[in-house]
């Protein structure tokens, strides 16, 4: 009887042992890479047998922002290359940004008005002298951008928010009487207060609810090369305070999202420090939009804290970024990963400032600036044009871009550059309302940022500039499970709640 009870209590002691043993790794992980050697968003299941040389430590307790989204912009360029194609190719590229089987792009923004990604320049208030806007009309956007949009909304399941945001007034109520440069002139600041107002409702009409606007797209100006309106930072928190805000009240549109800013991250802090001046301004003013065009490689952590600390219960989002002033190469993904690419500054900055234009790999741009700024409290980050031609158009102005997916309508082919897979990794995983955590992470040459989405799940992205192989060890309650990840390599790692 004794030795039938010690042989029991070795049984329990052994089924324990085992039970302990299993949960020494972390269950339900799934790994998902893009790289250099050929990996585009693949599910990666068997992994190296090399000893990990690092951890990544993860903490779901220590929370920072909550995620409003990612995701890239409908442009008239990008709405009319999508017309031109055939209805296969067409579909394919909306479900490749929108559908559950694609990127499931959540954030986007669109133009208001003309830009230089725009056929041709025009204006929803063409009437000069019209200040109630009688003649306002959106009838532009109806051949192209409209039913971009109405397909991508069609093609997503969990829906996507939209930002709008005006390049410029139309001529007639500026002081240069131009599309390029100059200022609103202040017995329009009404009726331009009215016009964004007679858009939403336009775009409610067509069943396209839009969810918020930026002030004016880089109101420092572009070097008066396309459309264009200046603002100081005094003269957009004036027009906001005393006439979009109060428009936007009086018209019951107050749940509209109004972000200021929009331009470069380097003059961040004098924009924030004007926009959250008082209680009024701060009422009105929903959160700060930026761009990543000061430099192909410094996040500007600094003023990105700054702007957040600022103002901590206030949006932060990144509106625009991707490869510009340069054309496209077609059907050579490793291009994207090579150290080829230019940009304007990289010709035309300052000298004090040229050594923050060195050329640069496209991948390793999105890839480290979005990571940056979610380290450094970004919640949103939209890329630009979703789709352009061969040449990096159309664009009236002949400012050659790169966008993630690349198209040539003529032979009716479609290009996902690695950039689309790239911001893929962001998109399809870290949902809208997703918390980032804190983390600790051994190797310095990953960089990693990671979030819990609402339904629980943690997503971790690891990103590995480096030309070797990384093996490290995921840690989160104590277990872990041992990932490799390939040389110059993107990796997003989901853990199942």
């Amino acid at each position: 009887m004794k030795s039938l009870k010690f042989s029991s209590i070795v049984l329990i002691i052994l089924m324990i042992a085992s039970s302990c043993a299993k949960k020494t790794e972390v269950s339900e992980v799934e790994v998902f890479e893009t790289s250099r050697s050929g990996n585009q968003l693949s599910k990666i299941e068997t992994f190296s047998k090399a000893k990990s040389t690092s951890k990544i430590s993860l903490n779901p307790e220590q929370t920072f922002q909550t995620f409003t989204g990612f995701g890239g912009s409908f442009t008239e360029a990008s709405a009319s290359l999508l017309n031109r194609l055939s209805e296969e190719n067409r579909q394919k590229v909306i479900d490749a940004y929108f559908a559950d089987s694609g990127a499931r792009y959540s954030l986007t923004r669109t133009h208001m008005n003309s830009c230089d990604f725009s056929l041709s320049q025009y204006s929803y208030a063409p009437v000069e002298g019209d200040t109630l806007l009688k003649n306002f009309s959106i009838e532009e956007d109806k051949d192209d951008l409209i039913p971009m949009i109405k397909e991508a909304m069609n093609a997503s399941k969990d829906g996507f928010k939209i930002i709008s945001s005006p390049w410029t007034a139309p001529p007639w109520m500026k002081d240069n009487n131009k599309w390029v440069g100059g200022k609103l002139k202040p017995e329009y600041y009404d009726t331009w207060a009215l016009f964004f107002s007679k858009y939403a409702d336009a775009y409610k009409a067509e069943g396209i609810d839009i969810w918020g606007f930026t002030v004016e797209n880089e109101p420092l100006g572009n070097d008066s090369n396309w459309e264009s309106m200046h603002f100081s930072p005094k003269e957009m928190t004036d027009f906001v305070v005393n006439h979009l805000g109060p428009q936007l009240e009086q018209d019951g549109k107050s749940d509209l999202a109004i972000l200021g800013y929009d331009q470069n991250r380097e003059h961040l802090d004098e924009w924030v420090d004007e926009m959250y001046r008082d209680e009024t301004s701060r009422k009105y003013f929903d959160g700060t939009a930026v761009h990543w065009y000061a430099s192909t490689y410094k996040i500007f952590g600094d003023q990105l804290q700054y702007a957040k600390n600022k103002a901590p219960e206030k949006y932060l989002i990144e509106t625009e970024g991707c490869i510009d002033a340069q054309v496209p190469v077609w059907q050579d993904d490793d291009w994207y990963w090579q150290k080829e690419a230019t940009d304007w500054g990289y010709d035309w900055a300052s000298e004090e400032n040229k050594y923050l234009h060195p050329k640069y790999r496209p991948v390793y741009r999105y890839a480290r600036d979005i990571i940056g700024c979610m380290n450094n409290e970004v919640d949103g980050w939209i890329d630009w044009n979703m789709v352009l031609d061969r040449q990096g158009g159309p664009n009236w102005f002949e400012n050659w871009c790169i966008a993630p997916v690349i198209v040539d309508p003529d032979q009716d082919e479609v290009y996902f550059t690695p950039l689309y897979y790239t911001m893929s990794h962001f998109s399809r995983y870290i949902r809208p309302g997703a918390k980032r955590i804190a983390f600790e992470s051994t190797d310095v040459d990953l960089q990693v940022s990671a979030a819990t989405n609402p339904d629980g799940s943690h997503v971790v992205i690891v990103f590995n500039p480096s030309e070797e192989q990384k093996v490290f060890d995921l840690t989160l309650n104590d277990v872990s499970r041992t990932i490799s990840i390939s040389p110059q390599a993107i990796q997003t790692i989901t853990i199942a709640n």
